[in-house]
C-alpha cells in the first residue's frame, strides 16, 4: 500500500492561501513571486494526487478536496505548535522570536516593556508591526504572527474563539480631548456631551471602529455632530486636536506625552472606554518567549 507523505512546508503554505484568499496576497505575506507560490502549491497537488485549486486566469478557489486538506493543515500545524510550545517550556529562559501586531498608540504604550525585554532575556526577539484589529487577526490565524494586540471599543464581553486565547490587557478610558486654549480645559469633573453640540468635531472617517465608537456615544448624548476633521489615527486625530481646529473623543493612550500641555482631556459625564485585548493562538500557549511577551504588556499597561 502507497504511503502518502506530505511536506510540513506546502501544508502550511496551503493554510495560508486558505487565509488569505489568493496567491497573490499569499506570496506577499511571505515575500515570495506569485509563481513561487503557485509552483509549490502544484507540487502539494502532485504529492496529494488531486486538485487541491480551481484555477482561471485571474483567480485561485479551493475545491472540496483543498478545503478539507487545508482543515488538516491547521489542524496539524496547531499539533507542531503545541509540541513546540511544550518541548519550549523546559528551557532555562525564552529563546526565539516573537512577532506582535498592534495599532500604532498600543505599539507606542508597549514600545518600553517590549523594547526592555531584549535587555532582560537574550535570546528573545521582538519584532512589532503595525496592523488593525482584522488584518491582525487574520496574520494570527494565518501563523505570520504570534500575538495580536487589538482595541475594542464595545462593552460586551467578546466571545472566545475556538483556537485562541484572549487576555485583557488594559480598559483604556475614552474622554473629551480639548485644546488648552479652550475656555471649558481648566473645568473640572465630568463633562456633558450636550454642552459640545455646536462644536466642531474630528474623527476617524466610517468604517473605523473609532468611528463607530464615536457615533454611538454622540448618538446617545442626543448630539448631532459638525463634523470638519476625517483623519485615520487616532494619534493624528490628537495632534490636531493640539493644534486648535477641533474637539474629539480620544482614548488616554492616544494623547503622547508630548502633547499634555497642548490637549486636555476632560472625563465624559457617561464613561466610555476602548479595552485592549493581548489575542494569541491556544496551540502557542505555554510558550515561554510568548507567555513573558504578554506578561510585559500586561505590567507595562497596568503599572
Amino acid at each position: 500500500m502507497e504511503t502518502l507523505i506530505l511536506d510540513l512546508h506546502r501544508l502550511a503554505l496551503l493554510h495560508r492561501f486558505a487565509t488569505h484568499g489568493s496567491i497573490v496576497a499569499t506570496a506577499a505575506s511571505l515575500g515570495y513571486s506569485p509563481s513561487a507560490v503557485s509552483q509549490q502549491l502544484a507540487a502539494l497537488e502532485r504529492e496529494v494526487g488531486a486538485t487541491l485549486l480551481e484555477r482561471t486566469a485571474r483567480s485561485a478557489e479551493l475545491t472540496d478536496v483543498g478545503r478539507r486538506l487545508a482543515g488538516h493543515a491547521a489542524t496539524i500545524l496547531d499539533a507542531v505548535e503545541t509540541a513546540e510550545a511544550d518541548l519550549a517550556s523546559y528551557r532555562a529562559s525564552p529563546v526565539g522570536r516573537v512577532v506582535v501586531a498592534a495599532a500604532p498608540t498600543a505599539a507606542v504604550a508597549l514600545a518600553p516593556a517590549l523594547a526592555g525585554l531584549r535587555a532582560s532575556h537574550e535570546q528573545l526577539e521582538v519584532v512589532v508591526r503595525q496592523a488593525g484589529p482584522d488584518r491582525a487577526i487574520a496574520d494570527l490565524d494565518a501563523h505570520e504572527i504570534d500575538v495580536a494586540v487589538v482595541d475594542d471599543w464595545t462593552d460586551a464581553r467578546p466571545r472566545q474563539r475556538p483556537g485562541r486565547d484572549r487576555r485583557r490587557l488594559l480598559r483604556d478610558p475614552v474622554s473629551l480631548a480639548l485644546p488648552g486654549s479652550h475656555p471649558l480645559a481648566a473645568g473640572r469633573g465630568p463633562i456633558d456631551l450636550a454642552e459640545m453640540a455646536d462644536e466642531p468635531w474630528i474623527c476617524a472617517p466610517p468604517g473605523e471602529p473609532s468611528r463607530e465608537a464615536f457615533d454611538r456615544v454622540l448618538a446617545a448624548a442626543g448630539v448631532e455632530a459638525t463634523i470638519r476633521w476625517e483623519f485615520q489615527g487616532l494619534a493624528t486625530i490628537a495632534a490636531l486636536v493640539g493644534h486648535g481646529v477641533g474637539i474629539a473623543l480620544l482614548p488616554r493612550l492616544a494623547v503622547a506625552p508630548g502633547l499634555t500641555d497642548r490637549v486636555v482631556l476632560r472625563e465624559l459625564s457617561t464613561p466610555v472606554g476602548r479595552h485592549l485585548d493581548a489575542i494569541t493562538r491556544s496551540a502557542a500557549r505555554g510558550r515561554p518567549a510568548i507567555e513573558v511577551t504578554l506578561d510585559a504588556m500586561e505590567t507595562e499597561l497596568t503599572g
